[in-house]
């Protein structure tokens, strides 16, 4: 397997190898190179990508405060027909809101597939996976904008972004 192509502010990671994945499951560090806003050590983005998932599982952290970046430029186009979310929050209250958007267009022009929020509590909603179906034919780039704590005035006072997985799947015809 080769490993995961990213860029990550000025530094990088080295990725962990991966057990075998589900066939409609794409292979991100085969298929794209990944270009994330900021990364924890610790806590890499290759974490988003592996096959520990659920509550519990690995995640990738931000580094930083505030709005993050997630952007899968493939090296082919890719029929794209649903991405898997998981986000895990055990310590904060916060609203977390995540847009998808997609790029047919080598990442020129971005256009945007939806938006969902996740609205954690320590007493109670800490962990959340949404499936969302796309018609996603021919894309060329996803971008995934995490904003960490929408409820936070704007100013995601102490809350990163987290993912606890990001799992795309491609029609047959692009795997």
């Amino acid at each position: 397997m080769q490993a995961m192509r990213k860029t990550v502010g000025a530094s990088s990671h080295s990725p962990s190898p991966e057990p075998a994945r589900a066939v409609d499951e794409l292979d991100v560090a085969d298929a794209a190179h990944v270009f994330v806003t900021s990364e924890e050590d610790g806590h890499p983005i290759e974490n988003a990508f592996d096959l520990s998932r659920g509550p519990g599982g690995t995640q990738w952290v931000a580094s930083t405060h505030g709005p993050q970046t997630l952007t899968l430029a493939f090296d082919v186009r890719q029929s794209i027909r649903a991405v898997t979310l998981e986000v895990e929050e055990t310590a904060a209250t916060r609203t977390q809101e995540l847009e998808l958007a997609r790029s047919r267009d080598g990442g020129a022009k971005f256009e945007t597939v939806l938006r969902q929020e996740f609205t954690f509590s320590p007493a109670g909603a800490t962990f959340e996976r949404e499936r969302w179906a796309l018609d996603g034919s021919a894309v060329t780039h996803l971008r995934l904008v995490i904003r960490p704590d929408k409820g936070g005035g704007g100013r995601d006072d102490g809350h990163r972004a987290r993912l606890t997985s990001f799992v795309v799947e491609a029609s047959p015809a692009s795997a």
